[in-house]
Formats: C-alpha cells, structure tokens, sequence
C-alpha cells in the first residue's frame, strides 16, 4: 500500500474516531472513547437516546461497524483502481437495500430513522459515482455519505 494510500485511510479513519486497536479488541468504539463516555453522566451527553433493548443495541453496533469495515474496504478498492468492486460494495454493503430500510423503519425515533434512509441512499450514489471511475469525484460523493455517519453519532447514543 502506497504512503497516499495509508494517508487517504488514517485520514478516513480518524474522522470518524476508528483505530485498528478498537476492533482487534472488541471495544465499543476507537481508544477507550465509550469508557471515557460511560464516566461521563448522561447530562452532560446531549445527544439524544435511542433507547435500544441490550440486544438491540449490539446489534445496531455491529451493524455500525460493518458499515466502517465496508468504508475501509471501499477507500482501498478506490487506492487499486478496481471501481466496480468498490461499487459493488457500495450499493450491497451500505445502499438502501430492502433489508437496511426495514431495519431503518423499526427506531421509534423519526429524525434517527430518515438520517438512516438518507445514509443508505447516499451510499448508492456512491456506488454510481464510483463506476466512473474518477478518483476526486468518488472521495467527494465517500465524504457526503460520511457526513451522514458524523451527524448520526453526533446527534444520537445508544
């Protein structure tokens, strides 16, 4: 993997607050952000509470995670120049498949929910855009579909 390759990954990665270290050892998030969030009372947490079942939150966890593991699969098909792959996974690992709008459509919480579709939805434009094969418009269309990742775990906890 070239030096730009590994600079355009990190970069990715530390917007959204994700090291290797938080998956190899099954932590809830990057460096120990949950436990420093757990010491924290809840007042001080303004984001809003989805209220999830202990099940339900691990799923949605896992869920989360494997949309950051198709992200990083992505940015290192778009570093090989293999588009159509990266597609590929755009659209089956992060678009609005039937599966992804049920699930989006069981929160009780309507802002949760449409940031959820718009997320899916914009990462089948990212898988469009990705077919042309054009580095820079590609990254652009990866960071809006970020954006929706950023402004989610800004604005909502488990």
């Amino acid at each position: 993997m070239t030096i730009k390759k590994i600079t355009i990954l990190i970069g990715i990665l530390s917007f959204l607050g994700v090291t290797p270290i938080s998956f190899a050892d099954g932590h809830d998030d990057a460096g120990g952000h949950m436990e420093r969030h757990k010491m924290m009372p809840h007042g001080s947490d303004q984001r809003i509470s989805l209220g999830l079942s202990p099940k339900m939150r691990l799923h949605q966890l896992a869920n989360m995670r494997s949309h950051v593991e198709a992200v990083q699969t992505i940015i290192g098909l778009i570093g090989e120049g293999d588009f159509n792959t990266a597609s590929e996974i755009a659209h089956s690992q992060l678009g609005l498949t039937e599966e992804m709008e049920k699930m989006c459509n069981n929160f009780n919480n309507e802002q949760f929910t449409n940031l959820g579709l718009e997320f899916h939805k914009s990462a089948d434009t990212l898988g469009e855009t990705l077919k042309t094969k054009d580095i820079s418009t590609s990254l652009r269309a990866l960071h809006t579909t970020m954006g929706y990742c950023v402004q989610c775990h800004a604005t909502f906890r488990q």
